[in-house]
């Protein structure tokens, strides 16, 4: 296969010995952290930090990426800068003895109650993200902007960001389906892939079709929506090679307060969710 596979296995199971267990039923041995018993990765106490990086170790689990909340959904354009300061001061020292390259970022939202004009919103988010970036840079990690929320939430606002950063440590964290999702069209989820496919560093696997309304788009199964062959199949013609982690959204989406539940169902759809993947890749055309 021309990818390697991952994913936010907090969709799977809250404790970190339950997000072990639904890799090993996957037969992966990588994971992108994200919620370990409900607490942000980069918010671990040092203790719980060592603990964590020790049991993934033993089990042969590898990490990948951390999903973190700098400038994310929840941090908008007036939220104290210094949040996002401290907590990648924090987690790059980790992520380096690790060895993981990607912290996953977002571009700063505007202000609902008090927003800022256009231009005043996209030089704080560049001052912000250039200040990150040089730490970034001095720490050998990579700050993936999700193209989800913030300024970077259209390809042309990521692109304006990445000319006016101007840094190797800010690169773009692919999402497959988010675009489609906030659009309710596949199309502009392909739009941003074939404008920003210059600066993809990493891909997240989210997949999204017309819910039963017809006009609002809801997650769904790689198979289920068609975008996805034709990403993975342009990402083989173009050279990437790297990780597909896979962030379904069908029965848990953190950000929106949608948490797994005791039933195993969650489980159950994440791995099928993997196993669905893995066939749609291996039957490629490319």
């Amino acid at each position: 296969m021309p990818f390697r596979f991952t994913g936010f296995a907090d969709e799977a199971e809250k404790t970190l010995d339950g997000q072990i267990a639904t890799l090993k039923e996957c037969g992966w041995s990588a994971i992108e952290l994200r919620l370990l018993g409900g607490k942000n990765v980069c918010d671990l106490t040092d203790d719980e930090w060592a603990a964590t990086r020790d049991r993934l170790g033993a089990e042969g689990i590898q990490i990948v990426g951390f999903g973190g909340q700098i400038a994310n959904w929840a941090r908008p354009i007036t939220s104290d800068f210094q949040k996002d300061l401290d907590e990648l001061r924090r987690v790059a020292p980790r992520m380096r003895e690790v060895g993981t390259r990607f912290l996953r970022i977002m571009s700063y939202p505007n202000d609902k109650e008090q927003p800022l004009s256009p231009a005043d919103w996209k030089a704080e988010a560049v001052r912000r993200i250039k200040e990150l970036a040089t730490i970034a840079e001095g720490e050998g990690v990579i700050l993936g902007h999700e193209n989800c929320n913030g300024y970077g939430a259209t390809p042309e606002g990521f692109l304006e960001l990445v000319e006016a950063i101007d840094s190797p440590a800010f690169k773009l964290i692919f999402d497959t389906g988010n675009n489609s999702l906030h659009d309710n069209t596949c199309d502009s989820t392909w739009d941003y892939y074939q404008k920003c496919r210059a600066h993809l560093a990493h891909v997240h696997v989210k997949c999204a079709k017309p819910g039963p309304d017809g006009v609002t788009y809801v997650t769904c199964h790689v198979d289920e929506d068609p975008t996805q062959r034709r990403i993975f199949e342009d990402l083989v013609r173009t050279g990437y090679d790297g990780w597909l982690s896979i962030e379904p959204h069908i029965k848990a989406a953190i950000h929106a307060g949608q948490d797994v539940d005791d039933t195993g169902e969650a489980r159950r759809v994440w791995v099928e969710y993997a196993g669905r993947l893995e066939k749609l890749i291996a039957g490629l055309s490319v």
